[in-house]
């Protein structure tokens, strides 16, 4: 459900059915993420290639569980429970580790993570709380910051757009009303290269 029409799949046709084809998880699903887009399915194009390409590229060089723990700390940040629920699981999934998963799950809402990260870590994820909530603050001073714990620019820039897509996707639920599914939480799509959006 949403505050806006939405198309199923059983009842899309054209580049959308195309898309939904390209998305889909079992039993033909399209998380509301992702079909809210559905009445402009060139938005939803775009969407996926962003978001296949900032956090699930194979070119991509940060651990998958820590930009996935960037992208919840942001929603968590924003109050953006649908988020949350679908990318503490990804978080979980990469982690491989349940000890530690839970301990970065009840930092989520302290905003402490001494003794879970190290240091090069909770940098990242200082910047990322400072971009989300005091973006007209952030300075070069930030960035050398980053480096100083070891983060090469590349990595910065990984960094950087997973926060940045997070706040765009958090606004975008939140504002148009997207709803959590009942099934299927936490499916992604295949690391891999940018054109494979199928999710598992």
């Amino acid at each position: 459900m949403s505050w806006i029409k939405i198309i199923d799949y059983k009842k899309s046709s054209g580049k959308l059915k195309k898309l939904y084809d390209r998305v889909k998880g079992p039993n033909n699903s399209i998380d509301e993420v992702l079909s809210i887009h559905s009445l402009r399915p060139h938005t939803l194009e775009g969407h996926m290639a962003l978001y296949k390409s900032v956090l699930h590229h194979n070119s991509n060089s940060m651990p998958k569980w820590y930009l996935e723990l960037l992208g919840t700390y942001v929603s968590e940040l924003n109050h953006c429970s649908y988020c949350v629920a679908h990318h503490s699981v990804g978080l979980k999934k990469g982690l491989d580790n349940d000890k530690k998963y839970q301990l970065i799950i009840k930092a989520l809402t302290s905003g402490h993570f001494d003794n879970i990260l190290n240091e090069k870590q909770i940098e990242g994820v200082r910047y990322a709380k400072n971009l989300t909530l005091n973006h007209s603050n952030i300075r070069k001073e930030d960035i050398q910051k980053l480096r100083s714990k070891g983060f090469s620019d590349g990595e910065v820039l990984e960094v950087n757009q997973v926060v940045c897509y997070f706040n765009y996707v958090n606004r975008m639920v939140i504002g148009l009303g997207v709803s959590l599914e009942k099934n299927n939480i936490g499916l992604t799509p295949k690391i891999g290269e940018s054109d494979d959006w199928s999710h598992q």
